[in-house]
């Protein structure tokens, strides 16, 4: 099987980067300044009342001066580190391997399958699939215990814990599928391209609808070598699709 890899950088925007790389500095170096501050200077023991028999109002001052002290560079520090951590993880982290390269091997060089490609409306396509019997176009579910749904409603967990509402992956899953065959159809051509659509997921609640398959990680080859070939499609005409889904990576 062919891989054809977008162009388009996988890497978060620089803006953002930028951003947060000078925030996080900002707050490390400023943790460091003020830990200097209060340890190698004078500044705290000049602040803080020298009395022998301090009144309320001073011991509130000498409180809040050694609060400061004591609270403020750290947590200036710990906020930093971890928000450069963040985005060193965002700009080196690798992306998880997808289901369909890693079964390459198991597909013959008449199967090529096209990652990230943005349609003209701005949609992103995440895999799709040129063979003998058209187009297909798959999309990874994300793992059961990260989603719940009942019904048509659909809630996925964020980083912070939190439950917020996601588009219904089998319905989105098809809807894809018909952008991409409103694409296809929109250029004038001899000749019509099937697309199908498969959702790719481990859960068994997911059922499949008259639009979209849903099937396992394990079934992903058995389903694209089961889908019928296309006689209409000939190697001129397939290097043709080729080209056309080049110009969207």
């Amino acid at each position: 099987m062919q891989v054809l890899a977008s162009h388009r950088s996988a890497r978060p925007p620089l803006v953002p980067v930028v951003i947060g790389g000078t925030v996080g500095i900002v707050l490390l170096s400023g943790g460091i300044f003020l830990a200097w501050l209060a340890l190698a200077t004078p500044v705290v023991g000049s602040l803080t009342p020298n009395a022998v028999r301090p009144g309320i109002a001073q011991l509130a001052i000498g409180g809040v001066v050694w609060g400061l002290a004591l609270v403020a560079p750290p947590s200036f520090a710990i906020v930093g580190a971890l928000r450069l951590g963040r985005v060193l993880r965002a700009v080196f982290a690798r992306p998880a391997p997808r289901r369909i390269t890693q079964l390459s091997a198991a597909l013959g060089d008449e199967y090529i399958v096209a990652e990230d490609v943005r349609l003209p409306d701005g949609r992103l396509i995440r895999d799709l699939v040129i063979g003998p019997f058209g187009l297909a176009v798959l999309s990874e579910l994300p793992p059961p215990k990260a989603t719940r749904h009942q019904g048509m409603a659909w809630e996925i967990r964020g980083r912070d814990g939190r439950w917020m509402p996601y588009e219904h992956p089998v319905e989105r899953t098809a809807r894809d599928g018909e952008r991409v065959r409103r694409w296809f159809g929109s250029q004038e051509r001899d000749f019509l391209v099937k697309v199908y659509s498969a959702a790719v997921t481990t859960d068994p609640t997911v059922a499949r609808t008259a639009t979209c398959a849903v099937i396992e990680p394990g079934q992903i080859v058995a389903w694209l070598t089961g889908l019928p070939p296309s006689r209409a499609l000939t190697e001129e005409r397939r290097q043709i699709v080729v080209d056309q889904v080049r110009t969207l990576l």
